[in-house]
Protein backbone atom coordinates (compact mmCIF):
# COMPACT_ATOMS: atom_id res chain seq x y z
CA UNK A 1 0.00 0.00 0.00
CA UNK A 2 1.72 3.32 -0.67
CA UNK A 3 2.33 5.71 2.25
CA UNK A 4 0.12 8.84 2.62
CA UNK A 5 2.19 11.83 4.26
CA UNK A 6 2.80 15.21 4.65
CA UNK A 7 4.11 16.75 1.22
CA UNK A 8 7.96 16.53 1.39
CA UNK A 9 9.83 19.95 0.66
CA UNK A 10 13.10 17.30 -0.81
CA UNK A 11 13.53 18.52 -4.60
CA UNK A 12 11.86 16.08 -6.94
CA UNK A 13 14.32 14.46 -9.16
CA UNK A 14 14.15 15.01 -12.89
CA UNK A 15 13.55 11.41 -13.25
CA UNK A 16 10.48 11.78 -11.18
CA UNK A 17 9.20 14.82 -12.82
CA UNK A 18 9.77 13.34 -16.13
CA UNK A 19 7.79 10.36 -15.22
CA UNK A 20 5.18 12.37 -14.13
CA UNK A 21 5.03 14.50 -16.93
CA UNK A 22 4.93 11.24 -19.10
CA UNK A 23 2.22 9.80 -17.30
CA UNK A 24 0.34 12.99 -17.68
CA UNK A 25 0.49 12.99 -21.47
CA UNK A 26 -0.62 9.29 -21.28
CA UNK A 27 -3.65 9.97 -19.27
CA UNK A 28 -4.20 12.94 -21.67
CA UNK A 29 -4.07 10.57 -24.54
CA UNK A 30 -6.79 7.80 -23.14
CA UNK A 31 -8.88 10.94 -22.90
CA UNK A 32 -8.84 12.09 -26.18
CA UNK A 33 -9.77 8.29 -27.14
CA UNK A 34 -12.95 8.25 -28.58
CA UNK A 35 -14.37 4.62 -28.82
CA UNK A 36 -16.74 4.92 -31.70
CA UNK A 37 -14.22 6.17 -34.23
CA UNK A 38 -12.16 3.39 -33.72
CA UNK A 39 -12.34 -0.46 -34.22
CA UNK A 40 -11.68 -2.00 -30.45
CA UNK A 41 -7.79 -3.94 -31.63
CA UNK A 42 -7.14 -0.54 -33.11
CA UNK A 43 -8.22 1.03 -29.58
CA UNK A 44 -6.59 -1.39 -27.83
CA UNK A 45 -3.14 -0.90 -29.52
CA UNK A 46 -3.63 2.74 -28.98
CA UNK A 47 -3.80 2.55 -25.18
CA UNK A 48 -0.86 0.01 -25.18
CA UNK A 49 1.30 2.17 -27.01
CA UNK A 50 0.29 5.28 -24.45
CA UNK A 51 1.68 2.33 -21.68
CA UNK A 52 4.11 2.68 -23.07
CA UNK A 53 5.10 6.55 -22.57
CA UNK A 54 3.51 6.55 -19.82
CA UNK A 55 5.58 4.10 -17.63
CA UNK A 56 9.46 4.81 -17.45
CA UNK A 57 11.78 2.37 -18.91
CA UNK A 58 9.15 0.56 -21.27
CA UNK A 59 10.41 -0.66 -24.51
CA UNK A 60 7.40 -2.25 -25.63
CA UNK A 61 3.65 -2.75 -23.89
CA UNK A 62 1.03 -5.46 -24.80
CA UNK A 63 -2.93 -5.21 -24.12
CA UNK A 64 -5.30 -8.35 -23.58
CA UNK A 65 -9.01 -8.73 -23.10
CA UNK A 66 -8.78 -12.04 -20.67
CA UNK A 67 -11.86 -14.16 -19.80
CA UNK A 68 -10.49 -15.53 -16.55
CA UNK A 69 -14.13 -16.87 -15.97
CA UNK A 70 -12.91 -20.06 -18.27
CA UNK A 71 -10.95 -22.73 -17.30
CA UNK A 72 -8.57 -21.94 -20.24
CA UNK A 73 -7.92 -17.74 -19.43
CA UNK A 74 -9.12 -17.16 -22.92
CA UNK A 75 -7.84 -14.41 -24.95
CA UNK A 76 -10.49 -12.60 -26.55
CA UNK A 77 -8.31 -9.75 -27.87
CA UNK A 78 -4.67 -9.21 -28.23
CA UNK A 79 -3.00 -6.07 -29.10
CA UNK A 80 0.64 -4.90 -28.90
CA UNK A 81 2.80 -1.63 -29.21
CA UNK A 82 5.26 -3.48 -31.15
CA UNK A 83 6.05 -7.05 -32.99
CA UNK A 84 8.49 -8.26 -30.38
CA UNK A 85 5.22 -7.66 -27.89
CA UNK A 86 3.11 -9.93 -30.31
CA UNK A 87 5.55 -12.89 -30.53
CA UNK A 88 5.98 -13.01 -26.08
CA UNK A 89 2.02 -12.51 -25.47
CA UNK A 90 1.57 -15.37 -28.31
CA UNK A 91 4.13 -17.80 -26.00
CA UNK A 92 2.33 -16.74 -22.80
CA UNK A 93 -1.24 -17.41 -24.19
CA UNK A 94 -1.16 -19.79 -26.96
CA UNK A 95 1.93 -21.93 -26.71
CA UNK A 96 2.77 -22.29 -22.70
CA UNK A 97 -0.70 -20.64 -20.86
CA UNK A 98 1.51 -18.93 -18.05
CA UNK A 99 3.26 -15.77 -17.88
CA UNK A 100 3.10 -12.41 -15.61
CA UNK A 101 -0.61 -10.82 -17.75
CA UNK A 102 -1.98 -14.34 -16.70
CA UNK A 103 -1.23 -13.99 -12.97
CA UNK A 104 -1.57 -10.30 -12.35
CA UNK A 105 -5.13 -11.27 -14.14
CA UNK A 106 -6.13 -13.93 -11.87
CA UNK A 107 -4.87 -12.62 -8.69
CA UNK A 108 -5.82 -9.03 -9.16
CA UNK A 109 -2.54 -7.38 -8.51
CA UNK A 110 0.41 -5.98 -9.87
CA UNK A 111 3.16 -8.21 -11.04
CA UNK A 112 6.83 -7.55 -11.78
CA UNK A 113 9.85 -8.97 -12.49
CA UNK A 114 13.54 -7.85 -13.60
CA UNK A 115 15.30 -11.38 -14.59
CA UNK A 116 12.84 -13.57 -16.68
CA UNK A 117 15.06 -15.67 -17.77
CA UNK A 118 15.39 -17.04 -14.61
CA UNK A 119 11.90 -16.34 -13.33
CA UNK A 120 10.63 -19.08 -11.75
CA UNK A 121 7.36 -18.46 -11.52
CA UNK A 122 6.90 -19.08 -15.21
CA UNK A 123 9.54 -21.79 -15.50
CA UNK A 124 8.17 -22.40 -19.02
CA UNK A 125 7.73 -18.87 -20.40
CA UNK A 126 10.09 -16.94 -18.44
CA UNK A 127 13.59 -18.30 -20.15
CA UNK A 128 12.28 -18.34 -23.62
CA UNK A 129 11.37 -14.96 -23.09
CA UNK A 130 14.67 -13.85 -21.53
CA UNK A 131 16.53 -15.76 -24.56
CA UNK A 132 14.77 -13.08 -27.16
CA UNK A 133 16.82 -10.86 -25.08
CA UNK A 134 13.72 -9.24 -23.27
CA UNK A 135 14.09 -9.47 -19.67
CA UNK A 136 11.67 -7.33 -17.04
CA UNK A 137 7.99 -7.22 -17.38
CA UNK A 138 5.38 -4.96 -15.23
CA UNK A 139 1.69 -6.41 -15.79
CA UNK A 140 -0.69 -4.46 -14.81
CA UNK A 141 -4.43 -5.71 -13.97
CA UNK A 142 -7.20 -3.60 -15.45
CA UNK A 143 -9.77 -3.79 -12.69
CA UNK A 144 -13.58 -2.83 -12.29
CA UNK A 145 -14.99 -3.08 -9.20
CA UNK A 146 -16.17 -6.83 -8.83
CA UNK A 147 -14.35 -7.90 -12.62
CA UNK A 148 -11.16 -8.26 -14.16
CA UNK A 149 -11.26 -6.15 -17.49
CA UNK A 150 -8.10 -7.46 -18.58
CA UNK A 151 -4.21 -6.62 -18.31
CA UNK A 152 -1.33 -4.35 -19.25
CA UNK A 153 1.87 -6.22 -20.38
CA UNK A 154 4.85 -3.81 -20.40
CA UNK A 155 8.40 -5.07 -21.07
CA UNK A 156 12.03 -3.99 -21.13
CA UNK A 157 15.25 -5.45 -22.92
CA UNK A 158 17.20 -4.25 -19.94
CA UNK A 159 17.27 -6.04 -16.93
CA UNK A 160 15.37 -4.86 -13.55
CA UNK A 161 14.04 -2.14 -15.52
CA UNK A 162 10.72 -0.91 -13.65
CA UNK A 163 11.41 0.68 -10.64
CA UNK A 164 8.52 1.02 -7.84
CA UNK A 165 7.94 4.75 -9.07
CA UNK A 166 7.36 2.72 -12.75
CA UNK A 167 4.98 -0.02 -11.48
CA UNK A 168 3.36 3.06 -9.17
CA UNK A 169 3.09 4.93 -12.34
CA UNK A 170 1.50 2.00 -14.09
CA UNK A 171 -1.20 1.59 -11.61
CA UNK A 172 -2.35 5.21 -12.34
CA UNK A 173 -2.52 4.77 -15.88
CA UNK A 174 -4.29 1.17 -15.49
CA UNK A 175 -7.24 3.23 -13.36
CA UNK A 176 -8.33 5.20 -16.58
CA UNK A 177 -7.21 2.58 -18.87
CA UNK A 178 -9.48 0.19 -17.68
CA UNK A 179 -12.64 2.27 -18.35
CA UNK A 180 -11.44 3.18 -21.59
CA UNK A 181 -11.02 -0.52 -22.72
CA UNK A 182 -14.26 -1.49 -20.72
CA UNK A 183 -16.36 1.00 -22.43
CA UNK A 184 -14.98 0.39 -25.69
CA UNK A 185 -15.59 -3.44 -25.66
CA UNK A 186 -19.60 -3.22 -24.67
CA UNK A 187 -19.72 -0.43 -27.36
CA UNK A 188 -18.01 -3.25 -29.93
CA UNK A 189 -20.71 -6.26 -28.25
CA UNK A 190 -23.53 -3.80 -29.16
CA UNK A 191 -22.87 -2.99 -32.57
CA UNK A 192 -21.91 -6.91 -33.07
CA UNK A 193 -25.84 -7.61 -31.58
CA UNK A 194 -26.78 -4.45 -33.64
CA UNK A 195 -26.02 -6.43 -36.69
CA UNK A 196 -26.81 -9.63 -35.81
CA UNK A 197 -30.36 -8.02 -34.92
CA UNK A 198 -30.12 -6.31 -38.48
CA UNK A 199 -29.56 -9.76 -40.77
CA UNK A 200 -32.25 -11.30 -38.83
CA UNK A 201 -34.30 -8.80 -39.20
CA UNK A 202 -33.51 -9.03 -42.80
CA UNK A 203 -33.26 -12.74 -43.45
CA UNK A 204 -36.76 -13.15 -41.56
CA UNK A 205 -39.09 -13.04 -44.08
CA UNK A 206 -36.80 -15.69 -46.49
CA UNK A 207 -36.79 -17.57 -44.01
CA UNK A 208 -40.62 -17.99 -43.35
CA UNK A 209 -41.53 -18.18 -47.35
CA UNK A 210 -39.24 -21.19 -46.81
CA UNK A 211 -41.21 -22.67 -44.05
CA UNK A 212 -43.96 -21.81 -45.75
CA UNK A 213 -43.05 -23.83 -48.88
CA UNK A 214 -41.87 -27.01 -46.87
CA UNK A 215 -45.52 -27.22 -45.38
CA UNK A 216 -46.92 -26.71 -48.48
CA UNK A 217 -44.88 -29.71 -49.67
CA UNK A 218 -45.09 -32.01 -46.90
CA UNK A 219 -48.23 -31.23 -45.04
CA UNK A 220 -46.27 -30.62 -41.49
CA UNK A 221 -46.18 -27.66 -39.37
CA UNK A 222 -44.09 -24.74 -39.10
CA UNK A 223 -42.23 -26.21 -36.18
CA UNK A 224 -41.48 -29.16 -38.34
CA UNK A 225 -40.62 -27.22 -41.47
CA UNK A 226 -37.80 -25.28 -39.02
CA UNK A 227 -36.51 -28.24 -37.64
CA UNK A 228 -36.08 -29.24 -41.21
CA UNK A 229 -34.15 -26.29 -42.69
CA UNK A 230 -32.30 -26.29 -39.22
CA UNK A 231 -31.22 -29.83 -40.10
CA UNK A 232 -29.93 -28.61 -43.88
CA UNK A 233 -27.63 -25.82 -42.42
CA UNK A 234 -26.55 -28.04 -39.91
CA UNK A 235 -25.48 -30.68 -42.14
CA UNK A 236 -24.37 -28.81 -45.23
CA UNK A 237 -22.47 -25.74 -42.96
CA UNK A 238 -24.47 -23.43 -44.71
CA UNK A 239 -26.22 -20.29 -43.05
CA UNK A 240 -29.71 -20.77 -42.20
CA UNK A 241 -30.95 -17.71 -44.11
CA UNK A 242 -29.07 -19.50 -47.29
CA UNK A 243 -30.66 -22.61 -47.08
CA UNK A 244 -34.28 -20.50 -47.29
CA UNK A 245 -33.17 -18.36 -50.05
CA UNK A 246 -32.02 -21.73 -51.87
CA UNK A 247 -35.38 -23.35 -51.08
CA UNK A 248 -37.16 -20.11 -51.94
CA UNK A 249 -35.45 -19.89 -55.61
CA UNK A 250 -35.79 -23.29 -56.68
CA UNK A 251 -40.00 -22.99 -55.62
CA UNK A 252 -39.93 -20.21 -58.09
CA UNK A 253 -37.63 -21.73 -60.44
CA UNK A 254 -40.40 -24.29 -60.99
CA UNK A 255 -43.50 -21.93 -61.12
CA UNK A 256 -41.92 -20.09 -63.61
CA UNK A 257 -41.13 -23.14 -65.51
CA UNK A 258 -44.84 -24.58 -65.05
CA UNK A 259 -45.92 -21.34 -66.36
CA UNK A 260 -43.93 -21.26 -68.77
CA UNK A 261 -45.06 -25.03 -69.82
CA UNK A 262 -48.89 -23.56 -70.30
Amino acid sequence: MTDVSEPSSRPVPPSERAGADDLRSGLADLAGLVADSLGLEELLARVASYAVQAIPAADGAGLTLLRTDRPDNRVEVLAASAPFVQQIDEIQYVEVNEGPCITAALEQRTVRSGSLGGEKLWPRFGPRVGRLGVHSVLSLPLLLPGRVVGAINVYAHSKDAFTDRAAELGELFAVPAAVAVHNAHVLTQARTLTAQLQTALSTRPVIDQAIGILRARSGGTAEEAFDRLRRISQTENIKLAAVAQSIVKEAVRRAQARHTGR
